[in-house]
């Protein structure tokens, strides 16, 4: 069938539409390139995929199984163009400001891409009759939650940035529109994704390359911090079964995420064995908007999706410092 994803240049995005392409899928991405982080990673992603065509602005798949349109999700007659005569059966909507501390200073970017744009998407999908949608929530939705570990079932009244209740915003609207119009929507609270073509302002790509160049790496909260790092195959994988799966309720929310949780320490104790170099560490304090610990409960997704992630935080730091090496000095 063809599935419309947005933001297929990003991590999250373009790992998505690899694995779907694999299954024999037609996608059509879309992505605005912005410059959120290096734009020249979210080309390289896409060229990855498709061929670049500079006449019309887009990226074209072999056997016309893939192309990406540039165009913003707020951008309404944009994406009604885009979903018209395309027979788009499925939208994964991935597209969206990502990061809890860039929209502590810089609200309005989140509230223009992240509802704005949801709201675009959820417009256009009641009016060219989409019927299911799946959509990136995040583990901030919980907040500073003490309950550990994070459950669905928690309530997420209290975000503690623009990002995460932009988030909670689109659970929100994806409720109305599967209670008004019929909508199956599914959201993913992902937790921590990391790996390969990974997001260059993230913390393991950061300490990387730190750590390599021989360089201090800032430590947030004295290292006092713990999360549930997500290798980027598991979430792609997960994905695919969500996309397959035919026994999920007409509005879900579920958490994908490692239901290990590992220390700051940990991460960049792996980091130093896997890159030969210690870490020059400087401890600074918590940021406005930060979580000291974030960890998953997946049994829905066990029970629901068949689904569990597979490699531990040893071994996919190994596979993205192995692609790290090879991407910096190709």
């Amino acid at each position: 069938m063809t599935i419309l994803i947005t933001g297929c240049a990003g991590f999250i995005g373009y790992s998505v539409a690899k694995e779907l392409l694999k299954m024999g899928d037609t996608v059509i991405g879309v992505d605005n390139f912005n410059t959120s982080y290096r734009i020249d990673i979210k080309h390289q992603r896409n060229g990855r995929l498709g061929v670049y065509n500079k006449h019309i602005y887009s990226y074209q798949g072999s056997h016309n199984k893939y192309k990406c349109v540039f165009a913003d999700t707020t951008n309404r007659s944009k994406m009604e163009q885009i979903f018209t005569g395309n027979n788009i059966k499925m939208v994964i909507h991935l597209a969206a400001r990502a990061g809890v501390r860039e929209s502590v200073s810089n609200p309005d970017e989140y509230v223009n891409s992240n509802i704005i744009g949801f709201y675009n998407i959820m417009e256009c999908c009641r009016k060219y009759k989409v019927k299911k949608v799946i959509y990136a929530s995040s583990s901030s939705v919980y907040g500073n939650n003490k309950k550990l570990p994070f459950s669905e079932n928690d309530k997420i009244g209290t975000p503690l940035s623009i990002y995460a209740a932009s988030k909670i915003s689109n659970e929100l609207m994806a409720h109305t529109y599967s209670h008004l119009h019929g909508i199956q929507t599914i959201g993913l609270r992902f937790f921590t994704v990391y790996g390969p073509w990974g997001r260059p302002d993230m913390a393991i790509w950061k300490f990387t390359h730190a750590i390599m160049k021989e360089k201090p790496i800032k430590v947030y909260n004295y290292g006092d911090m713990s999360r549930s790092f997500t290798y980027i195959d598991d979430i792609a994988s997960a994905v695919r079964n969500i996309v397959l799966s035919s026994n999920l309720d007409q509005y879900e929310i579920i958490n994908l995420g490692n239901n290990v949780g590992d220390t700051l320490g940990t991460l960049i104790g792996i980091l130093e064995d896997k890159i030969g170099k210690s870490a020059i560490i400087e401890h600074i304090e918590m940021q406005p908007g930060d979580v000291k610990e974030i960890l998953a409960d997946i049994k829905k997704a066990k029970k629901k999706l068949n689904w569990m992630p597979c490699l531990d935080l040893d071994d996919g730091l190994e596979r993205f410092v192995d692609w790290y090496k090879e991407y910096i000095y190709e």
